[in-house]
């Protein structure tokens, strides 16, 4: 019996499992994502290996004129070393996983999540999967609202392939606003990209719309063309007026509108 319930476990029948409980689902780039992985053992004692997380999100890539969704792991993380798990025994680990400051904002239908795996000798390994909610940090909706209040309407956010943007991973977040104030009939669309860290967030626009294919946006943006500019946010506008910050971006706009 014990020879054909090790068979059945090596198949994923019986095995052990692992379950994944969150204490803070919503968080904000670089804020620290806790919880704890409960592993239960099956019927038969099995060697785990490793427990690892992975911070996971999806972007898109045009691969031979079709688009595809391609997963971005932000965070590979290492919970613990190799150990025996009994019949029916259970385990509970906690751990506190900081969420990269690059991480992107779950708007529109943009998936972040976590992904719990043990790593089990001999047989499938069992997998659990989380979801995160990240909302902007507050130095990214002042930005975000005062182009709103500019009259820009934000319609879509997508990540998107962008291999010569300057961070660490292949893609960058980037929300897309129509003029529906004094600069329809002036802009097509401002297109947006913010890079946060712990210090400052930079702003990247679009300015001038004109005819490209997929994921251009970026390709040439750091060449210095004229119809991108980038400039940065600090902390101190979080205790100012929206206002200043409202007039400054509308001033970069006139100024490259001209």
């Amino acid at each position: 019996m014990s020879m054909f319930k090790k068979l059945l476990a090596s198949v994923g029948i019986g095995a052990a499992k692992v379950d994944t409980r969150l204490y803070n689902d919503s968080l904000v780039p670089g804020e620290t994502l806790n919880g704890e992985v409960y592993v239960t053992g099956g019927d038969v004692s099995q060697e785990i290996r490793d427990i690892y997380l992975y911070i996971a999100t999806e972007y898109k890539r045009e691969v031979e004129d079709s688009t595809v969704t391609e997963e971005c792991v932000l965070v590979k993380y290492r919970l613990s070393e190799y150990f025996n798990l009994q019949p029916k025994e259970t385990k509970v680990i906690p751990f506190s996983v900081q969420l990269p400051y690059e991480t992107p904002l779950t708007m529109g239908h943009q998936p972040v999540y976590l992904r719990t795996g043990l790593d089990i000798s001999s047989a499938i390994d069992p997998k659990d999967k989380d979801y995160i909610q990240v909302h902007p940090h507050p130095l990214m909706q002042q930005v975000l609202n005062a182009i709103e209040n500019l009259g820009f309407q934000l319609y879509k956010v997508d990540c998107e392939y962008s291999p010569h943007f300057r961070g660490r991973y292949p893609f960058v977040q980037e929300f897309e606003f129509r003029p529906m104030g004094k600069y329809r009939g002036h802009l097509d669309e401002l297109e947006v990209v913010l890079s946060f860290n712990s210090d400052e967030l930079e702003v990247l626009l679009e300015l001038d719309k004109r005819a490209r294919g997929f994921g251009g946006f970026l390709s040439e943006a750091f060449d210095m063309d004229e119809r991108y500019v980038h400039f940065q946010v600090t902390p101190d506008y979080l205790n100012r007026p929206l206002g200043d910050l409202e007039a400054m971006i509308d001033g970069i706009i006139q100024s490259h509108l001209h």
